[in-house]
């Protein structure tokens, strides 16, 4: 015996709460389509968005309707066992576009790809945890050796004092950089919509204090299982994604390798700097260390002097 199949049907109720056309808007962007064709599901009949559905996948889709505002659910699928007649009247007519017996038709859930296409330069779109941090890393590497060759034109036009030149460099470095920016941005869109957080969001790594952690936790929250308002879950991580995530563990490494190096060197140099400004305070001149000598000198052969006369004595 084969496995129970469920569907979800509609029949254009709303959750509590939720004005129609915000709903006809969510499920023409959750659908990827025109909300005329999200008004045929309106009409007041009992429409099946999915059809032969595992009771996971039928939750999975559940989940993702509700969050547009209607109100759907799970039934499920009959079993009927018909004979080749009743399959050729039944398909002749569904195949007539005018029949008043013909069932209400909803072609809308049956698109609903299982992976979202992936768009870098959009806006549209979500992307996981290591493909954010692993596109961070391909703009980082493209953006390094940009900025490398930056710095040694710049260096030569200061070198040559050729002020038209360094302002000519100037605008390109900053085209350059909001080019680097809109594309980081648009990383961190996508990403906060895999969360199932709106895109503006982003706008609170500008304020004071929250900027500072705001990073960490679009890179530590996890995504929505199964699509959401924003579409279908991003595809599965490929193996240069990986690759490429993992290269952030060695530019950590390296950065606290540099500053570990870096603090010992300080510390080096603040010790010999604070023995000689020591010494040159505290240090004594090389007469007074003659005049401490000669004494001490003396010292000793008037104790050799004192030493020898009682054995003088003792000859005579």
């Amino acid at each position: 015996m084969s496995d129970p199949r469920y569907k979800i049907v509609f029949d254009g109720a709303l959750q509590h709460g939720v004005d129609i056309t915000s709903a006809k808007f969510n499920l023409a962007e959750l659908f990827k389509s025109d909300v005329a064709a999200i008004e045929r599901l309106f009409n007041g009949s009992t429409v099946a968005l999915k059809r032969d559905l595992s009771h996971n996948d039928a939750q999975t889709y559940l989940q993702a309707l509700s969050k547009t505002g209607i109100d759907a659910r799970i039934e499920p699928e009959t079993v009927i066992e018909l004979n080749l007649s009743d399959v050729q009247e039944h398909s002749a007519a569904v195949a007539e576009p005018d029949s008043p017996y013909a069932p209400p038709r909803a072609r809308v859930g049956e698109n609903l790809p299982e992976f979202a296409a992936l768009k870098p330069f959009g806006v549209d779109g979500r992307i996981g945890r290591l493909r954010f941090l692993a596109w961070s890393m391909v703009l980082s590497l493209v953006a390094m050796p940009i900025v490398g060759v930056f710095a040694l034109i710049g260096l030569g036009l200061v070198s040559t004092d050729s002020t038209a030149g360094l302002i000519i460099g100037g605008i390109v470095a900053f085209f350059l950089f909001l080019a680097f920016m809109i594309v980081s941005i648009l990383f961190s869109v996508q990403r906060l919509h895999d969360i199932g957080w709106s895109g503006w969001l982003w706008l609170l790594n500008l304020v004071p204090f929250v900027g500072s952690f705001f990073p960490l936790v679009m890179m530590i929250m996890p995504g929505t299982t199964g699509a959401n308002r924003y579409g279908a879950p991003p595809p599965p991580n490929s193996t240069a994604v990986k690759v490429l995530c993992s290269l952030w563990i060695v530019v950590i490494g390296l950065f606290f390798v540099g500053a570990m190096v870096g603090g010992i060197s300080a510390i080096q140099q603040e010790y010999e700097s604070s023995l000689e400004s020591s010494y040159e305070s505290g240090s004594v001149t090389t007469d007074e260390i003659d005049v401490e000598v000669e004494p001490a000198a003396d010292s000793a052969a008037d104790a050799a002097e004192e030493a020898q006369a009682p054995v003088d004595s003792a000859k005579e």
